[in-house]
């Protein structure tokens, strides 16, 4: 069988100005990876409402599992949870026990839940919370998508809290294979191998430093042996 697939969409203008540097989507794939949860497909959407929520309707339709960062805030232009609502058509608002998380940070904090920080509690109906231990303010998952703040210590911790929750398959293993040899030099051989080894991913990847080039070889797949006889086969042909 299969692994479960997944997809993420990241949202916001910062991420597209060039202004902030998403380091999510490179922590989510190697979670996902190690509980074999195939990321198929990673989307970057700005702001705006009917991106947000086509991108979201795509992608929940096509994939066992969406991740989504940024966007629920307590500023004007975090509109994640609206469009998610829209999204599945169900309504929005601040949720009771939401409110309670944020009001007992706030008094601990000694600060005032006001009316932005309240924005923070307003959850589809019918979603469940995802624990933000970091700084309280909850995401939420609702049908197959689980909604995640984009600050990084955050997004990693609800991602610790869902993973749990989800069904996983095989893990991929991976191997290396360093060839001080170009990729016009290895593309024949490695062609072949990669079609006599259907079941992998076989990737190159040109490197240089120092004054020395050459590729590095990349094998993955879910089947240890397969991945071992793979790596023999390369080494033998293309570093004998």
């Amino acid at each position: 069988m299969p692994n479960p697939s997944a997809a993420m969409l990241v949202i916001g203008d910062e991420i597209l100005s060039g202004r902030t540097r998403d380091a999510n989507m490179h922590f989510l794939a190697g979670e996902l990876t190690r509980v074999g949860i195939d990321l198929k497909e990673v989307r970057v959407v700005s702001d705006d409402r009917a991106a947000i929520v086509a991108a979201l309707n795509a992608l929940r339709n096509a994939f066992d599992t969406v991740f989504t960062s940024g966007g629920i805030g307590p500023t004007h232009d975090d509109i994640t949870a609206d469009c998610i609502a829209e999204a599945f058509r169900v309504g929005i608002d601040v949720r009771d026990d939401a409110r309670a998380i944020l009001q007992a940070h706030y008094d601990r904090a000694g600060s005032e839940l006001n009316a932005a920080r309240l924005r923070m509690a307003r959850i589809p109906d019918g979603a469940d919370l995802i624990d933000n231990p970091v700084s309280a303010a909850p995401g939420f998952s609702i049908g197959n998508v689980h909604v995640m703040a984009g600050v990084p210590s955050v997004f990693q911790a609800m991602v610790a809290s869902v993973l749990p929750t989800l069904t996983g398959g095989a893990p991929m293993l991976s191997q290396t294979l360093r060839v001080d040899r170009g990729e016009g030099d290895v593309a024949g051989p490695l062609g072949q191998v990669a079609a006599d080894f259907p079941d992998l991913s076989i990737g190159s990847y040109p490197f240089q430093k120092d004054g020395a080039y050459g590729t590095h070889i990349v094998v993955r797949g879910t089947d240890g042996a397969l991945v071992d006889a793979a790596m023999v086969r390369l080494a033998a042909e293309l570093t004998g």
